[in-house]
């Protein structure tokens, strides 16, 4: 047995290819060894925290272990090979290629979810939900761009030129593209700004009027009432006068009901009429409460004012649709007579007939 096993060792030996072979089985032996022990740790340590942060993080991080472990095995065993150094130098390259592409969409994954925990748990002061594209954004582009360093230190490429030449042609790009870095600036700003949130529902200057769908760095995308999708430059949104309905302490939104009653009315008739219409209505939150105000005496008619809240400000057309329906309605029912201009002629002098 032990002339067997000593002829087997000298065969490992002296065989390069054999060795490679039973390095490379090693190798892909001790990473699934790895991913067994780091998962039954990760399992342990998870269970003893309420956050599924940890959960997920583990859930994305045994992969790049275990490529990483079989990564390494692989690349002792390319090495024993002995190739020739021009070809043990790019088989190298390779595996570290690999490796640096794995551990890059691990990083991002991980970015990905530490940040919206972050803006969730507000445990950041300046990472909240209204910022958080803004961070996700910048760190994806800080570790694309380390990730793009550590390719060309890979294939042997010295960076400082290229950064050199980068600057240039960025430069010259910047003139060329004056436009789309004025979005990009105006996206971050209204990103850290946040004047509007996605979900709100926002008017314009120029008229535009609809529910935020998407807050890119580029442009922003609105949902109007009639399913028509809008896409505004940043740039233009970040110089004009924003009217955002669903700002404040609270989402809800106010619509006023202008009404004008007849002189002679019974006004604690036309009081109680307005606020039983409101209170009617499903569309009409209770709190805060519908108000009715008496604005001024009119030229024909007195002038009041139906004041409800609603609870999302897209349903304002259809909400006061109901609301003049239904006070017309109840009007008609409780004898209110509801004016119209008029004027009386008087004839100081009738003129002479011929």
């Amino acid at each position: 047995m032990l002339e067997s096993l000593q002829s087997a060792v000298d065969l490992v030996a002296s065989n390069r290819f054999v060795a490679a072979g039973l390095l490379t089985a090693i190798a892909l032996l001790a990473s699934w060894v790895v991913d067994v022990v780091i998962t039954r740790v990760a399992r342990q340590l998870t269970r003893r925290t309420a956050s599924t942060f940890d959960d997920r993080v583990f859930q994305f991080l045994h992969n790049p272990i275990r490529t990483t472990v079989f990564l390494v095995g692989l690349g002792l065993a390319f090495v024993h090979l002995d190739l020739g150094h021009t070809q043990t130098l790019v088989g190298l390259a390779g595996l570290k290629l690999v490796a640096l592409f794995v551990w890059t969409l691990f990083t991002l994954r991980f970015v990905g979810i530490a940040v919206t925990s972050m803006a969730r748990a507000k445990s950041v002061g300046f990472v909240v939900p209204r910022t958080e594209p803004l961070w996700t954004n910048v760190a994806r582009i800080v570790i694309l761009a380390g990730a793009i360093y550590g390719l060309l230190l890979i294939v042997g490429v010295q960076p400082t030129a290229w950064l050199a030449s980068a600057g240039v042609v960025g430069l010259a790009l910047g003139f060329a593209a004056q436009d789309t870095l004025a979005n990009l600036v105006a996206g971050i700003s209204i990103l850290a700004d946040a004047p509007y949130k996605i979900g709100d529902t926002i008017n314009l200057e120029g008229g535009d009027r609809g529910r935020v769908t998407h807050i890119g760095l580029r442009s922003t995308r609105l949902m109007r009432r009639d399913d028509v999708e809008i896409t505004l430059p940043n740039s233009i949104i970040a110089s004009a006068k924003v009217l955002n309905e669903s700002g404040g302490p609270s989402r809800k939104h106010r619509i006023a009901i202008a009404v004008g009653v007849s002189y002679g009315s019974d006004i604690d008739l036309v009081e109680r009429v307005l606020l039983d219409v409101a209170s009617s209505n499903p569309r009409v939150v209770p709190d805060p409460e519908a108000r009715v105000r008496f604005r001024q005496f009119g030229d024909s008619s007195l002038d009041y004012e139906l004041l409800v809240w609603i609870a999302d400000p897209q349903e304002r057309g259809i909400a006061t649709h109901e609301l003049n329906r239904a006070v017309y309605l109840r009007f008609a029912e409780e004898g209110v007579q509801i004016p119209f201009p008029q004027r009386d002629l008087w004839i100081k002098q009738m003129p002479r007939g011929d």
